[in-house]
């Protein structure tokens, strides 16, 4: 048997294959030292040139060095909500568990940039932490596993942590948020699906960004899940130079609708450190909402969110929750009525 093509993680494998420049050398080992690199050989192979929408994703930049004031190592707030290791409990009826801290990529704008790749699997004394904790807090109805990607643990293991999940009453679905189908769909195995075949309910959130990145192996994984029950939903985040085009997301959701997976959020750009580059403004973000609105049906539209920084939850970009004010910021309102401000970039 054929050994398996390994990933690409340093920044001498990007230039040897001609996806980084020689002369950025210096400047890349410096973004290197600081967050990592990984990109497997379906990605690679998605590639067309240099700084195209998946290689943007991906392959590091100089542009990453430029770290601004206002962003930060825990964007979205996960830490100010942890009440035992790896859990985060945001939402009265939900959680999310950071089972791995491993992906089979490392996107350039990711929220969790600092920590993931620091460690595997979530410890099994902190797994049993955690469901203890959701043992004794009956609101809780949805399970979400993130972390890093699940789908980078075995059949196995993750499918003991959906066994122990659905042994808990009051839980009625879990979801799973992945890159895997799309970026290394090869992990999609018959077994892989056996898995997530438990009594409760799992959801699949697809992590993708440009139609680019579906290929022929990512249709077929969708294929495997959709034909095994499991509903599929997509997430796509709003990056300028990758998908900040009408014709770019149109293309992206119509794909997806047409493989059976529904669009379900649009992410604004989170304020991760060296990751401005790729934000666009709330404004051309609202204003591609609107010109998808009049080009597809709604089942291709997904919703528009912010996710407040400090750990506020996601609020949809629209005027019932984000208020334009007279100096170019808004006023987010989150979902218990408390306001907060965002400015754009400049």
């Amino acid at each position: 048997m054929n050994a398996r093509p390994t990933a690409l993680t340093t920044v001498t494998g990007l230039i040897e294959a001609g996806l980084a420049h020689l002369d950025d050398l210096a400047a890349l080992q410096q973004v290197a030292d600081q967050f990592r690199i990984r990109l497997t050989p379906e990605m690679q192979g998605a590639i067309d040139v240099i700084n195209d929408p998946v290689a943007r994703q991906f392959v590091p930049t100089p542009a990453e060095l430029n770290i601004r004031p206002e962003e930060r190592a825990d964007p979205i707030g996960d830490r100010a909500h942890m009440p035992v290791p790896g859990l985060t409990h945001r939402y009265p009826d939900r959680v999310i568990i950071a089972v791995t801290q491993s992906c089979a990529v490392y996107c350039r704008f990711c929220f969790r940039r600092e920590t993931v790749g620091d460690s595997g699997a979530l410890p099994d004394a902190a797994l049993l932490q955690a469901y203890e904790y959701l043992r004794r807090t009956p609101a809780v109805r949805e399970v979400i596993l993130t972390g890093g990607d699940p789908l980078m643990l075995s059949p196995r293991r993750l499918g003991a942590i959906l066994a122990a999940l659905s042994d808990i009453p009051h839980v009625e679905v879990i979801r799973l948020h992945t890159r895997i189908p799309v970026v290394d769909p090869g992990r999609i195995t018959t077994e892989m699906v056996a898995a997530l075949q438990v009594a409760k309910t799992v959801y699949v959130a697809v992590h993708t960004n440009h139609a680019q990145e579906i290929t022929a192996e990512a249709e077929a994984a969708f294929g495997r899940l959709g034909r095994a029950g499991i509903p599929l939903v997509a997430q796509t985040v709003l990056l300028r130079g990758v998908n900040d085009t009408v014709e770019a997301l149109e293309s992206l959701f119509r794909a997806l609708v047409r493989l059976r997976v529904k669009p379900y959020y649009l992410h604004h750009c989170d304020l991760a450190q060296g990751t401005s580059h790729f934000r666009t403004t709330i404004a051309a973000g609202q204003a591609l909402m609107a010109a998808l609105r009049g080009r597809v049906s709604s089942l291709c539209l997904p919703t528009y969110v912010l996710d407040v920084p400090g750990g506020f939850g996601k609020m949809p970009l629209n005027a019932d929750y984000a208020s334009l004010q007279p100096d170019g910021s808004y006023l987010i309102r989150d979902y218990q009525g408390g306001l907060h401000r965002y400015t754009d970039p400049v």
